[in-house]
């Protein structure tokens, strides 16, 4: 019979190595407590006047609206919405490995709040990004933004740089969802196909018999050839749902650049081309037409970029002449120059009156040393001669008699 102790001490070790399975279980779905559960995630979209496809030739704005994500409450990031392509073999997702320019391609935005509208960033709830997302993810995985397709054909930047344009009526495009902020999560990676067709509109006006009918404005409407545009070059642009033989007028922003006017065509169609300033600022800019006679006004987005290759000159103001500080120099340098003649001469002149003083003071006592030189001798004599005499006091009578009496 085996030992009792032996026994409890070995049954201890096995309860205990067999409850860590148990303990990271149970961590782990603490830690993914905040995380919603990955369902199946689908976006939906619907365009102006509730149709489901987008204009090939304009830009058209969608409501686009996700459910099913799998949301993190407080996670970095979130999930960027972005109208695209995706390569139809499979492969596209970043999680699988897919890359920009191979795998997927996606119209270029500027990565702010107020960007053009073909990119829109949502972010999770109580994240620190929520500041620049253009949307907040529920806690059940939904959201809703408002996007813009270009139209038909854009022009998509490669982690190269290289660009190269996609015309979506030969290939699939569509609404692109993936990670945000490179967070590479697969729940969150969808792709939506779009589909592209003329919008109608509306019924043709009755007309009598063997007369042609006239064209009726529609609602106005302004696309481009490219979905961005360089600084200092032109921009082509294209309008429709004007009426026919108006005049129409096309002004970017406030004014800082304009042409027109434009005559629509018998179908209410207008096409130019509008050269942008050197100086235009990069980011979105707004083009407006108007029309003359019924008022019909079109706006679009279009995002500007510099070109780097075009170095724009920095404004260098005209530096006033120089040649009045180089007169006032010279005469600060004239002025501290007599002025220094002057302190040197005055010392100069200073000195020599010393000198002169001396030379005649010495000139003074010159005539006055040789008699004194002579006359020593003999005050000396004198003087010996005294000292060698004894001292003796005389004395007169009153009969003149006189005595001297040696001291």
């Amino acid at each position: 019979m085996p030992d009792t102790t032996e026994f409890r001490s070995t049954l201890r070790r096995r309860a205990g190595w067999a409850t860590i399975p148990l303990i990271a279980v149970l961590a782990a779905g603490v830690l993914a407590q905040p995380a919603s559960a990955a369902g199946s995630a689908t976006v939906s979209f619907t365009a102006a006047g509730g149709g489901t496809t987008a204009d090939p030739e304009f830009a058209t704005t969608l409501s686009v609206a996700g459910s099913g994500f799998q949301t993190i409450v407080g996670g970095f990031g979130g999930v960027y919405a972005l109208f695209g392509w995706v390569d139809p073999a499979g492969g596209w997702k970043p999680s699988e490995g897919g890359l920009v320019g191979s795998g997927y391609r996606y119209v270029p935005d500027q990565e702010s709040k107020d960007n053009g509208g073909f990119q829109r960033f949502i972010s999770f709830p109580g994240s620190e990004t929520e500041g620049a997302a253009n949307a907040i993810m529920t806690p059940e995985g939904g959201w809703s933004v408002d996007m813009v397709v270009p139209g038909s054909t854009f022009e998509s930047r490669d982690r190269d740089g290289e660009i190269s344009e996609v015309d979506c009526l030969t290939v699939q495009c569509g609404i692109i969802t993936i990670g945000a902020h490179g967070v590479k999560n697969p729940n969150n990676e969808t792709f939506t196909p779009i589909t592209f067709a003329v919008p109608a509109t509306g019924a043709a006006a009755e007309t009598p018999a063997g007369e042609a009918a006239a064209p009726v404005a529609g609602a106005a409407r302004v696309g481009y050839t490219t979905t961005t545009a360089i600084a200092g070059n032109a921009l082509s642009f294209t309008g429709q749902g004007f009426s026919a033989g108006e005049q129409v007028v096309a002004v970017l922003d406030d004014g800082v650049a304009a042409i027109g006017p434009l005559t629509a065509g018998q179908a209410g169609e207008v096409a130019g081309v509008l050269e942008l300033p050197d100086t235009l600022r990069a980011g979105t800019h707004l083009l407006t037409l108007t029309g003359a006679a019924s008022a019909s006004v079109a706006e679009a987005e279009v995002t500007v970029t510099v070109d780097p290759d075009r170095a724009v000159a920095p404004v260098v103001e005209e530096a006033p002449p120089a040649w009045p500080y180089l007169l006032l120099g010279l005469g600060v340098l004239l002025a501290f120059a007599l002025l220094l003649t002057s302190v040197i001469t005055a010392l100069v002149r200073a000195r020599r009156r010393r000198r002169e003083r001396r030379a005649a003071a010495s000139a003074d006592l010159a005539p006055q040393q040789p008699a004194l030189q002579q006359a020593a001798p003999q005050q000396l004599a004198m003087q010996q001669s005294s000292d060698a005499q004894p001292a003796t006091d005389v004395l007169e009578t009153p009969v003149g008699a006189r005595f001297e009496v040696a001291r």
